[in-house]
């Protein structure tokens, strides 16, 4: 099944120049020196996109929404979950301009296409504001019929250059008998998944995400209200500035100092090879909201070069180069950037006290923070909770251990996630209706290490919120105070950070011509050097 009906998006206005947009941090070592025997060190590469949102990708949003019986409430018909829903579409569908495009899906014992994807005039908001106030619960819950209602959409897109495609599915409860969703192939569609209550089935929609590139899963409890989370999706969605962003890491093996390379766990993308290399790796990211970041851990193991070398020298260990598309032009390789680490016979035993290396022992920690809580729930999905608090208590001491030059924002973040979910492994009950949810919410947001709603408290834990969110979220809260009230449109956002921060939309343009102006005057200094 596939729809080819799609409308022709409004030309868009924000095309700039691509080159800046994406940029790599210089590498940061675990410790600033590696023995001449043998020895193995840890590095840490970090992507950074540009935080201005005056060029960006246009959006395909097919949003793939549970309207089975369980989403009212004949008794207290203003409360039911649905209420809540078409609140939060409503809300999606006022921020959305002519040149993005909405297909709205039901799911209930089957999957319906509401709406073709529709460029968001005016006319069309208001057309599409009437079907969502128009949506009834009945029936059962058929969530691989509506996640390939939604896939369907998308493979039948005519229009697909300078775009992102992006499923919002939203469910609260049980998929039917003899269906199986995971069973879904997403391809390259990145599927954003919002479990509704303590009836849904959240390992189903954590793995429905899990399975797509980038996607991730957010949890809603019962009473949540729905603006806010999906506010901070859609924040991300309308800032996508590049897209197929890719990550290449080359040893430098022959006549080198490294024997291999491996991309340490908790990366969770695509990685070409899994597992230690003497070659090239390459590890896909997909796409990159503006402000958003990816680190990346390696670990590369030195050969024992004490036959031939008896001084300090510095070693080029390989090259790291990233690359990405925008606005439907050719793929964007930037100047790959060298690996070096110095070498020397009498290395330093502790680790490295730089600021360089905190912050890679500060990314380490994490890491480790996030496999913890992982252990701790498969624990308690065993009924081990005393087990899963201690495992979960444990990662609460180590974080004392993380010093950070820039202050504890992150330490208190970890801190309040680790205190939220020991206090949801109490009992059974408690842990299955609100710390599986909990738990599985804070994976998928460190391990793809993008902003997911834990909760109804979405103040409580921002890690990897981008400044985008930070702003949908206040504007979420006061429409859902009052909903007659005006919103912003994603261009009127645009201008309002423009005004605020004139420079924002040239700095890392700017930042990138001057880091290359030094480079090259530091290759002529160089040059013209007179030799020792």
């Amino acid at each position: 099944m596939a729809f080819n009906d799609d409308e022709t998006p409004a030309s868009t206005t924000n095309i700039g120049r691509t080159k800046g947009l994406v940029t790599i941090k210089p590498v940061k070592y675990f410790k600033d020196d590696a023995a001449l025997t043998a020895d193995t060190v840890t590095a840490e590469v970090e992507i950074n996109a540009t935080s201005s949102t005056t060029v960006r990708e246009g959006l395909d949003l097919v949003a793939v929404l549970d309207v089975s019986s369980s989403m009212g409430d004949s008794e207290y018909p203003e409360k039911a979950k649905i209420e809540s829903l078409k609140k939060a579409m409503k809300f999606v569908i006022m921020k959305l301009t002519p040149v993005d495009r909405l297909s709205i899906v039901t799911f209930s014992s089957v999957g319906k296409r509401r709406s073709p994807l529709r460029s968001m005039t005016p006319t069309a908001q208001n057309e599409l504001k009437a079907l969502v106030d128009s949506l009834k619960a009945t029936g059962s819950t058929n969530i691989q019929a509506g996640l390939e209602t939604g896939l369907a959409v998308i493979a039948g897109r005519v229009n697909t250059n300078a775009r992102t495609a992006n499923i919002f599915l939203m469910s609260d409860g049980h998929q039917n008998k003899d269906t199986e969703a995971r069973n879904v192939n997403p391809g390259q569609v990145a599927v954003y998944t919002f479990g509704f209550g303590s009836g849904t089935d959240h390992k189903l929609m954590s793995d429905i995400a899990r399975n797509s590139p980038g996607g991730t899963f957010s949890n809603l409890p019962d009473g949540s209200k729905v603006s806010l989370p999906f506010s901070q999706l859609l924040a991300g969605l309308l800032t996508v500035v590049a897209q197929d962003v890719e990550l290449t890491l080359t040893p430098k093996t022959e006549g080198g100092d490294v024997d291999t390379i491996e991309v340490a766990p908790g990366t969770d993308y695509t990685t070409i090879p899994k597992g230690p290399s003497s070659g090239v790796i390459t590890i896909k990211f997909g796409t990159l909201f503006a402000g958003e970041g990816r680190r990346v851990v390696i670990t590369l193991k030195l050969k024992d070069v004490s036959d031939t070398n008896n001084d300090d020298y510095d070693a080029t260990l390989g090259e790291a180069q990233h690359s990405f598309t925008a606005q439907a032009r050719p793929r964007d390789r930037q100047v790959p950037q060298d690996i070096q680490i110095r070498r020397t016979p009498t290395p330093s035993q502790a680790p490295g006290t730089s600021g360089k290396a905190r912050q890679v022992q500060a990314e380490i920690a994490r890491r480790r923070h996030a496999d913890a809580i992982r252990q701790a729930r498969k624990l308690a999905d065993k009924g081990q909770l005393g087990e899963a608090r201690g495992t979960l208590e444990g990662a609460q001491d180590a974080l004392d251990d993380i010093v950070l030059d820039d202050g504890q924002k992150l330490v208190d973040a970890l801190r309040a996630e680790l205190l939220k979910l020991i206090g949801l492994m109490d009992d059974q009950e408690v842990y299955k209706s609100k710390g599986l949810p909990y738990a599985l919410a804070s994976e998928t947001s460190h391990d793809r290490q993008r902003y997911a709603a834990r909760d109804d408290d979405v103040d409580a834990v921002r890690l990897f919120a981008t400044p985008r969110m930070d702003a949908y979220l206040e504007q979420a809260k006061k429409f859902e105070e009052d909903s007659t009230a005006p919103v912003p449109s994603a261009e009127e956002d645009v201008k309002q950070e423009v005004a605020a921060n004139p420079l924002g939309a040239v700095a890392t343009e700017l930042a990138l011509a001057l880091r290359n102006a030094i480079e090259a005057l530091q290759a002529i200094e160089k040059m013209v050097a007179p030799s020792t």
